[in-house]
């Protein structure tokens, strides 16, 4: 199963926040109901909300929350705009696009705070560099996940139909790991770990790192409608207080938010190897190098350019995204407040 068929190295976030513990007052009265949309099926990749809903850190807010799977036919941010949802998880791209046609919603916490996808081949195929994908065969996801390729294309300025081989990548390492294509698409907290996990070495693997290329564009991000941003402030930053509580919580215990994850995921889909292998490379994107706990969730101004700069240039959004509709650090940075 891949990260999803939808749609910069660290640097601390524009926008950092008060060092501060994560309290407030408890609300009371009757529990409010909420329901987070994600973008693919339960895994380490949102081990934050599950940890937050299994540790009572949204009852603890007076919060109901419920947490809807997602899969190939669910679109989050059409869920939050048709009042199925409440909050939506996808790629920041995906959530610009759906802004790009007046989808009223606001990224309110960028929980990755750089890309997990890569582009893997084994060091047989001579593939050193991102020049050296010339001439090869390269395994791409589209619907939404091509536009890092596509932008590390126009630097190299090779040309895709021409100067390579394109292969239309499904969700699996099977063509990859059977030699029908030099390079693949995979994400580091998934694809990656299952070719590490079929017996290749790492140390028989080249990796090409999008955020390295200087093409990396902004992954997971937690959104919400314009309307529960206007309306609902306080309802939205208790919840984002407390997937952030979730998040520190699962970066802290990664093997207790393994535990957790195993209770939700499909049974059979999974191993629980591969979900703290997930975890682990998942924390990398969630809090880098670099970064402190009470920078999670906070969007970097830069990185957001980047993104939206790429969207643009592919025509994945028609117009230039306004950064002061698109996302506010204010949430995050009222929930950090003692």
């Amino acid at each position: 199963a891949g990260a999803s068929p939808v749609a910069s190295p660290a640097a601390s976030p524009a926008a950092a926040a008060p060092s501060a513990p994560l309290a407030a007052a408890k609300p009371s009265g009757p529990a409010d109901k909420v329901k987070l949309q994600l973008k693919w099926v339960p895994q380490a990749q949102f081990a934050g909300y599950f940890v937050a809903l299994e540790k009572g850190l949204y009852t603890a807010e007076n919060l109901d929350v419920t947490i809807v799977p997602g899969g190939p036919d669910i679109v989050s941010e059409q869920q939050v705009a048709n009042g199925q949802a409440d909050f939506g998880v996808d790629w920041v791209a995906s959530f610009l696009a759906f802004r790009d046609k007046g989808v009223p919603i606001v990224n309110v916490a960028q929980i990755f705070q750089s890309s997990g996808l890569l582009l893997v081949s084994k060091k047989t195929a001579n593939i050193a560099k991102a020049e050296d994908l010339k001439g090869k065969k390269v395994g791409v996801w589209y619907g939404g996940n091509e536009f890092e390729f596509l932008a590390l294309m126009d630097k190299l300025k090779l040309d895709p139909d021409r100067d390579l081989t394109i292969i239309k990548q499904g969700f699996t390492m099977d063509p990859f790991l059977a030699g029908q294509m030099d390079a693949a698409s995979a994400m580091t907290y998934n694809e990656y770990q299952v070719v590490l996990e079929s017996g290749v070495k790492a140390d028989d693997l080249n990796v090409l790192d999008y955020n390295k290329e200087g093409v990396g564009m902004l992954q997971d991000n937690l959104f919400t409608s314009e309307d529960t941003l206007k309306n609902k402030k306080e309802l939205a930053t208790r919840f984002v207080r407390a997937s952030l509580k979730g998040w520190q919580a699962a970066i802290d215990d990664q093997k207790g938010a393994v535990d957790v994850i195993m209770k939700y995921v499909e049974k059979g889909s999974t191993t629980a190897e591969h979900q703290a292998r997930m975890m682990s490379e998942v924390a990398k994107l969630v809090l880098p190098q670099g970064t402190t706990k009470d920078q999670i969730g906070l969007m970097d101004a830069g990185r957001f350019k980047t993104t939206a700069d790429i969207a643009l240039k592919f025509k994945v959004i028609n117009s230039p995204a306004d950064p002061a509709k698109s996302y506010t650090n204010e949430l995050v940075q009222a929930a950090m407040k003692p």
